[in-house]
């Protein structure tokens, strides 16, 4: 099967990358250069002529705070685009594969683990548009599994860890929120279970929305305190703070913990504790 691979150059897209050398599978990577999303016209074609079976698309506008304020550019890429990849693989009888996010929840004041069927009320421009393509994806009548995830983490790019990893390193002290309580969870763990599935064939007859992020709880203090002793950063003060503390455009989710029940049960496939993978990921990062 020919898999297409959409925003190949993030995080996700990077690690699927390096996972799926060892495929039986003949996988196709793009990004904004190689395929404009957003073009109905030139996915058709691309499918067509690569003869695609299945997208995993991992492109998406990303930034909580400047969704706020290019709402259309959010809504372009986080649900017109989506609709359009999710319409052609209605058209061939293929399979999506789609990242969505925990930003789908917020206004309620949840306070046990997330499922898939509790209903989605974000508080921003990111999280709506999101749910916006989630709801593309069922409109389209397409065979589809639709991935919610948390907290995303890696080697690559800029993100939580990385920043972490620096500003412990350089300052005296540093204030993270406690408030916000989630799962972090690192791509290569999503990656290499998104692959398993698509390599395995895992996927048929179970088009569905599932819950992926790592084992386990903790705020980003939690998560910054384990940063830094990974690290071994032990000459920073790391001070808990409030999340109004910290002014922003958006209300982020204050309590998103993905429950995975669904997801474990469909695919038999067991999700790693978060301190396990972030060592991993740490320890990888010291060895680049």
């Amino acid at each position: 099967m020919n898999v297409l691979v959409t925003g190949a150059a993030g995080q996700l897209g990077s690690e699927l990358r390096a996972v799926a050398v060892s495929s039986r599978d003949r996988y196709i990577f793009t990004d904004v250069a190689e395929l404009d999303i957003t073009s109905e016209e030139a996915v058709l074609e691309t499918v067509r002529r690569e003869r695609i079976g299945a997208i995993i698309n991992c492109a998406a506008f990303t930034d909580v705070e400047g969704a706020e304020d290019r709402p259309e550019l959010s809504e372009r890429l986080n649900a017109g685009a989506v609709g359009i990849l999710a319409r052609a693989m209605a058209v061939t009888g293929g399979l999506l594969v789609h990242i969505s996010t925990d930003y789908v929840f917020g206004l309620e004041p949840y306070n046990t683990p997330c499922k898939e069927d509790m209903k989605g009320t974000p508080t921003g421009v990111y999280g709506l548009t999101k749910l916006h393509g989630e709801q593309a994806v069922l409109e389209s009548g397409c065979h589809y599994l639709i991935f919610r995830t948390a907290w995303l983490y890696s080697e690559f790019g800029r993100n939580f860890v990385k920043t972490m990893l620096r500003l412990t390193a350089e300052k005296p002290v540093v204030s993270v929120v406690f408030d916000q309580a989630g799962t972090p969870t690192y791509a290569l763990d999503l990656a290499k279970a998104i692959f398993k599935i698509v390599e395995e064939r895992l996927y048929e007859g179970r088009d569905g929305i599932y819950n992926y992020s790592g084992e386990g709880v903790c705020s980003w203090y939690d998560f910054t305190k384990e940063i830094a002793s990974l690290a071994g950063h032990g000459g920073c003060d790391i001070r808990p703070c409030h999340s109004d503390e910290y002014p922003s455009k958006v209300r982020r989710p204050a309590y998103s913990v993905l429950d995975k029940t669904k997801f474990k049960e469909t695919f038999g496939i067991s999700v790693p504790y978060w301190k396990d993978s972030l060592k991993q990921c740490i320890d990888n990062l010291k060895n680049i």
